[in-house]
């Protein structure tokens, strides 16, 4: 990986790319740090005390604790990503957008127009919800309406700001813009996570300041997050091969195919897809509720779809799965690629074409879709588990809730890496073909 990078920078096209990115960060994270008007400057305080133990701590995280200070970027890739997602949905419910899906390079730009037009009305929505937030929490220093509108403005200008910040980075960049983006707010927040160890060992509790319980956390905190790293990078490498061969046919006097090949099904090809659509759902009971903090009701409701609660954990891994077959359902289509395989002249050893090549496939399928849901649900689950064991332990001890998250965390920062060093391999690998035959 290291050595691709190295490589890469030797490479004055791949470099200049790079640069650009890295130039598309930095501005990121400055604009993640413009303060909005009318906000308390002591705002990110009265977050961290509203917020211990509820969803938005996972939102915080994913903008670089742009959302905990509701700087300029506060509302992040959040709209961006919503409304790609529905469009994608769309695109499959729709017959007119399937068309323009399928009408080449014109109708993808059409597809695009309609998903940034999506993603400023998602902003605004947002953006309103998130003021009145502020407003109904005390965090404004001047809650007139006017005020409000500014706030409004503000947030859904930096909603589309970032989406073309990641625009760019797909056109003059390395490519996966959103992804970037999303990296950085994650790699962000790191020394936030290193603080709250530091605070869970030496402050929380225990002997002269020293917590012995707090110390252990820490250190299968740590050990954990290697492990994810390791079986996150093992998971998303590994694939299933279905074996393709290919019949012989004559041509004039040339004789084609009579090779053998492979369908290759990556075990993790649903990425980090299913958590963030169950994370969106799951939490939006306890997000509306934290819209009404003087309701019983709705105090109510926060506390039992709490992370911290087993019906969330229990909702969570329900919608984990079923996401995950609900998105392979849309995004591969056995019958397509069993008559792709079939037009090819090629076929399945043991298993005959068409119809009974789509149902072998789509058998194949459904056991790697249970297992990418099983692992995908142990990387989200299993963090909110530990935390709620000990909470339930220690329900003082709030410090270590910033990990609750650290595992589809640290499956997005993964997968990114993984995706972006491929993406710089294959571009090396064009510019080396293209060298070759000029």
């Amino acid at each position: 990986m290291f050595q691709t990078l190295k490589n890469a920078w030797k490479v004055p096209e791949l470099k200049s790319k790079l640069l650009f990115t890295l130039l598309i960060v930095v501005l990121y994270r400055l604009g993640a740090n413009i303060p909005v008007p009318w906000v308390s400057a002591d705002v990110l305080t009265q977050f961290k005390e509203l917020t211990a133990g509820s969803i938005f701590q996972y939102m915080n995280l994913l903008s670089g604790e742009a959302f905990g200070r509701a700087t300029l970027f506060a509302l992040s890739v959040s709209p961006y990503i919503t409304a790609s997602i529905v469009i994608q949905l769309l695109t499959i419910a729709i017959p007119a957008l399937e068309k323009l899906a399928k009408s080449g390079e014109e109708g993808k730009k059409k597809i695009t127009a309609i998903t940034r037009y999506c993603t400023v009305a998602l902003a605004l929505i947002t953006a309103w919800g998130y003021s009145a937030y502020l407003k109904s929490t005390g965090m404004l220093t001047n809650d007139s309406v006017f005020a409000q509108i500014v706030i409004i403005a503000c947030y859904c200008a930096g909603a589309s700001l970032i989406m073309w910040l990641a625009e760019k980075i797909n056109e003059k960049g390395i490519g996966n813009g959103i992804s970037i983006i999303l990296f950085a707010n994650i790699i962000a927040s790191v020394p936030s996570m290193v603080s709250s160890l530091w605070y869970m060992v030496f402050t929380q509790g225990g002997f002269k300041g020293f917590s012995v319980f707090g110390l252990i956390l820490a250190i299968f905190t740590v050990i954990g997050l290697a492990a994810v790293v390791v079986l996150v990078v093992w998971f998303t490498n590994s694939e299933r091969r279905i074996p393709i061969q290919y019949a012989k046919r004559v041509v004039g006097r040339k004789m084609y195919g009579g090779q053998s090949s492979n369908l290759p099904i990556s075990l993790n090809m649903n990425g980090v897809m299913p958590i963030i659509f169950a994370s969106s759902i799951v939490s939006l009971p306890a997000t509306i509720a934290a819209f009404f903090p003087n309701s019983s009701f709705w105090q109510g409701v926060l506390n039992v779809f709490n992370y911290t609660s087993p019906l969330y954990l229990v909702l969570y891994i329900i919608l984990i799965f079923a996401f995950a077959f609900f998105y392979v359902m849309i995004s591969f289509n056995p019958i397509e690629v069993a008559n792709n395989i079939k037009n090819n002249g090629g076929a399945v050893p043991g298993i005959r074409t068409g119809r009974p090549t789509a149902e072998f496939i789509s058998k194949v399928l459904n056991r790697i879709t249970l297992l990418s849901a099983l692992f995908l649900a142990f990387i989200a689950g299993f963090p909110i588990l530990v935390n709620m064991i000990i909470m339930w332990i220690d329900s003082t001890n709030t410090a270590f809730t910033a990990f609750a998250f650290g595992g589809s965390s640290m499956l997005i920062v993964v997968g990114v890496a993984l995706e972006t060093f491929r993406d710089i391999e294959a571009q090396m690998t064009m510019r080396n073909y293209k060298g070759f035959l000029d």
